[in-house]
């Protein structure tokens, strides 16, 4: 079980980034960018990020194009908003969690309204 440390500068890592993403990052050429989840290293040295990407094929793969190449100003944004003795190294996953979810909810629906 993580610590309570460990559990408060993940969701701290959380928030910033969640805030920093909207700043960044435009709907238009990325869809939504949401972050799912943040797994840290039990050292703190890094970090892995869960994010989630709404919109077009075309905009999911700008997504996580964007993610990869800017990866380096997203930390150091981070280093900014979050004090800490050393920022963790950020790798980004896309979660496609809601998207499975959502498939999920289609498919229920469409079977409930065939049984009618």
């Amino acid at each position: 079980m993580a610590s309570l440390r460990h559990e408060r500068i993940r969701e701290l890592l959380k928030r910033a980034l969640s805030e920093i993403l909207r700043r960044e990052v435009s709907t238009e050429e990325c869809g939504l960018v949401t972050i799912n989840d943040v797994g840290i290293a039990k050292d703190l040295h890094s970090a892995i990020v869960y994010v989630g990407i709404l919109g077009s094929d075309t905009q999911r793969k700008h997504g996580a194009e964007f993610l990869v190449k800017q990866r380096g100003r997203l930390e150091f944004l981070c280093a900014k908003d979050v004090k800490l003795k050393y920022t963790p190294k950020i790798t980004f996953k896309v979660d496609d969690s809601i998207e499975r979810g959502n498939r999920v909810l289609d498919i229920l629906d469409n079977l409930d309204n065939e049984g009618k």
